[in-house]
Order: structure tokens, then sequence, then C-alpha cells
């Protein structure tokens, strides 16, 4: 079983391209065969990471891909590692803007993804889409989850997950002047990082660093 999750709208707009792509993708991969189902979290501290932990007990998914938008990027965004720190530049959904505290308090100070980050790229370049490997989440809702699903299935030991970033929408970033890509792009791109992970025992070796 591969469990997507997208977030609903924050920050003013109206659609969050990680929930429609994550919708997507989870239809592409049951076409393929595979069994997919996609949650939407809410975009607020806590409640996000109660949310997933239910979908992981209700679905017991091998594969969890969680996706969140990164308004600005012009990548598909496969993240390397999720850290344990709540610093919100701006409040939630709910109105909650902690800083300089603690996802999980007395947890280790990071996790790194379970994906097979670089193969995982490579799946999503093979497809003409731009992807990378990012050395950041953020420190918003999207890290809170990253970090909070990896100590999940820390404890679970039974599946594999990690988190990607997708860029606005087309007309997001057409609203905003900055870079932007069809909801069916990232949606193939987040069904390629569900199916190459759940293929692939041992990642590639390539470069994929960053030197900033």
């Amino acid at each position: 079983m591969i469990l997507l999750t997208g977030f609903e709208p924050f920050g003013g707009e109206l659609t969050n391209p990680s929930w429609l792509a994550a919708e997507r993708a989870a239809v592409l991969l049951r076409d393929q065969g595979r069994e997919a189902v996609a949650v939407e979290l809410p975009c607020v501290f806590g409640e996000s990471i109660d949310a997933l932990e239910a979908a992981l007990v209700r679905f017991r998914p091998d594969v969890v891909v969680c996706a969140g938008q990164a308004g600005g990027r012009s990548r598909v965004s496969v993240e390397r590692v999720g850290i344990n720190v709540d610093d919100a530049r701006i409040p939630d959904n709910a109105g909650r803007q902690p800083v300089d505290e603690p996802v999980v308090p007395g947890g280790p100070a990071a996790y790194f993804s379970s994906l097979p980050i670089k193969a995982c790229r490579e799946a999503v370049a093979a497809l003409g889409i731009p992807v990378e490997v990012s050395q950041t989440a953020g420190t918003y809702v999207c890290n809170h989850v990253f970090y909070g699903l990896m100590h999940l299935l820390a404890e679970r030991q039974d599946a594999r997950g990690g988190f990607v970033h997708v860029p606005f929408s087309t007309g997001q970033g057409e609203a905003h002047g900055q870079p932007g890509l069809a909801i069916d792009l990232m949606a193939a791109a987040l069904a390629a990082i569900a199916g190459t992970t759940a293929e692939t025992a041992t990642d590639l070796r390539v470069a994929a660093g960053a030197e900033h």
C-alpha cells in the first residue's frame, strides 16, 4: 500500500498543488495496478501529525510520500532531511506560530528520508520533469510533518517514507510572478517517486548535493 499526502491551502492561497497532485498521483498508481490512497492534511502544527498518524494506522502503508507546496521553487524537490524544530515565519491555519520549538520534545536532532532519494530524482528526471534533491525542508508545517513522519516510522520499522516539495501550480506561478509547474507533471513525479521507492531496495550512489 502506498500512502500519499498533501496539504490544504494556506497563506491566502485558494488551492494547494501538493494535495491536487497527491490525489492525481494516487489515481495514476492505481491505474498501474498498485494499491494507493491520498489523504489531505491540515496545515496546522500538531494536528497535521495527528492526521498523518491516523492514516498510518488505518492504511498500514509500505511507502509514504508526503508532499507540500514550496512557492518560489522551480523544481520538484525530493527532501533529504527533516529537522526537529518548528520556527514559523507566518501563522498556520489555526493561528499557531511556534518559534524555536521542537517537533518532538527529546527527539533526535534530525531524521533522514528513507526514500531512495537519488533513484527517485533519476526516475522523475527521466520523465522530463524538473527535479532536485533538496537539503532543507524549511521550518514550517512541511518540515513538521516530514520530521513527524520519520519519527513515527522509526517506531514502526515496517515502512519507508519521506517528503517532497512541489512548486506553485502554473496558475499560482503566473499570479505571483514565480516559477510554476502543471499539476499533472507534479502528479507524475509523485507517482514515479512512490513507484521507485516500492521497487528500489538500495539507492543509487550519484552526486546530488549542493554548494550552498
